[in-house]
């Protein structure tokens, strides 16, 4: 009886022990888990940030297809400014010769000739975007005219352009050269 006693004892034992290791691995696979739920939280943060910079860099890199597009677009469309710009002194030049008074028929044979050559001119030069803009009558804007003088004027509000010595260029829409004018100054009191 007592090995009988023995090995229930030792049985009794025994399954003290396999319900202790159950617990020893139930609780080392409850570690295990929360580890791993752990590592999978870390991994999806990580995933989600990785995610906004693979958003962000497609946002970037489609601005600036835009603005190489843009860029493109400017560079063909402003290609002739410099070419427009230089031909702006001899539209001066024709300007000037139109601005001579005479009295003899030739003198008005050649100043006829001259109109028609600045008006063909300028149509030609309007076709690929130049636009002559008058300032007499205007405010002054800075943006748009270049004053070099002041003078006293009776008829005008101050600050009005009141003469014009050379006019304002726009090509598509940009200055390309701002008119040179005389602003009325301060009235002086009628005496």
């Amino acid at each position: 009886m007592k090995d009988r006693e023995k090995e229930k004892v030792m049985d009794t034992g025994r399954h003290a022990k396999e319900e202790k290791r159950p617990t020893r691995r139930s609780s080392s696979k409850e570690q295990k888990i929360k580890e791993l739920e752990e590592k999978l939280k870390d991994k999806t943060t990580e995933a989600q940030a990785n995610y906004d910079k693979f958003l962000r860099a497609c946002a970037e890199f489609e601005n600036f297809k835009k603005r190489l597009e843009k860029e493109k677009k400017d560079l063909v469309r402003f290609s002739n400014e410099e070419l427009v710009k230089e031909l702006l002194s001899v539209i001066d030049n024709l300007e000037r010769a139109l601005d001579r008074k005479g009295d003899t028929e030739n003198v008005k044979d050649l100043r006829d000739g001259v109109n028609l050559t600045l008006q063909q001119l300028l149509k030609t030069l309007n076709k690929f975007g130049l636009e002559q803009v008058s300032a007499l009558g205007e405010r002054f804007d800075p943006n748009k005219h270049e004053a070099i003088a002041i003078e006293e004027s009776q008829e005008h509000d101050e600050g009005v352009v009141v003469n014009e010595i050379q006019k304002a260029y726009f090509f598509k829409d940009r200055l390309l050269r701002p008119a040179l004018v005389s602003v009325s100054g301060q009235k002086k009191p009628a005496k």
